[in-house]
């Protein structure tokens, strides 16, 4: 078997030795010249610099001996930065596509937002509900409810975009019809946060209750790169159908660290709300307050600060008021900013929603930020996401 030759460009010589630019030592590699950057920083590169000639020059020596060592593994992909034209998070506030996420919250519908981020219109659907126990989660539910309509979609490799935001209206849509009544009223209206609304809590349906939960799913719906973002990406990247990415992010999504931490401050709050009297003690005591702090807001999460507006605007039970507000005094001393998982547990709180409400209105609502990403990861060069491992096991002999 004739061994491949590798065609070497010509070399600029200096002091003996011949160096290659980097576009000519990334052809020679077979990579973009942002992945031989990426070699000089992880050290398996050395670039120089010569006077008289610009950029950086790389040794051919060198690159030969970095070439047998690789020739037999393709070499992996490098992602420093993933471009998106979705999210931005500045100075404490949230934009989608250039639009502040709170101004949206109160203007417009979510499936308007979802149109938005998708670049496409919310499209009509049929909606068949699927049958789930009554006792399992509301994210088990939409896993369920994922799993079954990417089962039957014969078509769910369609690469048009118009077939895969069908695919996620429809997937949306069909969880919330999914989920089981909290009460004796089936509900009224035609928008995702009416429908839903008498799937969390049997309380009245009011337009104020409305506009806050449609707020909720649209101040939820994206937030950047956030770890289920990333997963969903990379799904994409494969070329996972839209229920692949679905899939991949509520993978991500459900754990404690993302998705269940809605939860725990659910939790938390109604313990609160059934300890008598002043709660400020036990908070003081509290190691954690689940629901505050967050890894990328410093001062306060826009969000939680608009849904908190809101809920204070169509009143609250004393008892939850002051709860509320004993949480906010000693996050604020701490330096923590309230989050949107702890606006979401007062609400929960406040409307006598269902155990899981907080996490499933996430889930929900971060469908639309997975399917944004992965649209805009359909369009870029598929199976990018290729690290490197470092390997530090036991060597073979």
């Amino acid at each position: 078997m004739r061994r491949h030759t590798r065609r070497w460009p010509t070399a600029i010589r200096h002091d003996g030795r011949d160096y290659l630019s980097t576009a000519q030592t990334a052809r020679v590699l077979g990579v973009q010249p942002a992945t031989v950057y990426a070699y000089v920083s992880r050290g398996r590169l050395t670039s120089v610099r010569i006077e008289g000639q610009r950029g950086s020059l790389f040794a051919v020596a060198e690159i030969e001996a970095f070439a047998r060592r690789t020739e037999r593994r393709p070499p992996a992909g490098v992602v420093e930065r993933i471009r998106t034209e979705l999210t931005l998070i500045e100075g404490d506030e949230l934009y989608y596509r250039g639009r502040r996420a709170v101004d949206l919250a109160w203007e417009c519908d979510v499936t308007e937002v979802a149109a938005l981020l998708w670049d496409a219109p919310w499209p009509t659907v049929r909606v068949s509900p699927v049958r789930v126990p009554r006792d399992v989660r509301g994210l088990d539910v939409i896993h369920a409810v994922v799993a079954e309509l990417g089962a039957l979609d014969a078509d769910r490799h369609v690469e048009q975009t118009s077939a895969r935001v069908a695919a996620a209206a429809q997937m949306v849509q069909t969880a919330v019809m999914s989920l089981p009544l909290a009460g004796d009223d089936p509900g009224t209206g035609s928008s995702l946060a009416q429908c839903l609304w008498p799937r969390l809590t049997a309380m009245a349906l009011t337009p104020r209750r409305v506009r806050l939960l449609n707020a909720a799913l649209v101040l939820l719906a994206d937030h950047d790169l956030s770890a289920s973002a990333v997963a969903a990406r990379v799904a994409a990247s494969a070329r996972g159908s839209v229920y692949a990415v679905v899939s991949a992010g509520l993978g991500a999504f459900d754990g404690p660290l993302h998705g269940g931490a809605a939860s725990a401050a659910q939790e938390f709050v109604r313990a609160l709300v059934d300890v008598p009297g002043d709660v400020r003690t036990d908070l003081a005591a509290r190691e954690r307050l689940p629901g505050c702090g967050h890894v990328v807001y410093r001062e306060q999460d826009p969000r939680a600060e608009a849904l908190f507006t809101a809920m204070y605007d169509d009143g609250m039970p004393h008892h939850l008021q002051e709860v509320t507000d004993a949480i906010r005094t000693e996050a604020a001393a701490r330096h923590l900013p309230v989050t949107s998982d702890l606006a979401l547990a007062v609400i929960a709180t406040r409307y006598r929603m269902i155990d899981d409400a907080a996490m499933t209105v996430f889930a929900l609502a971060r469908i639309v930020g997975w399917v944004a990403h992965a649209l805009e990861e359909y369009a870029e060069t598929p199976l990018r996401f290729r690290p490197e491992g470092v390997y530090v096991g036991i060597r073979p002999t």
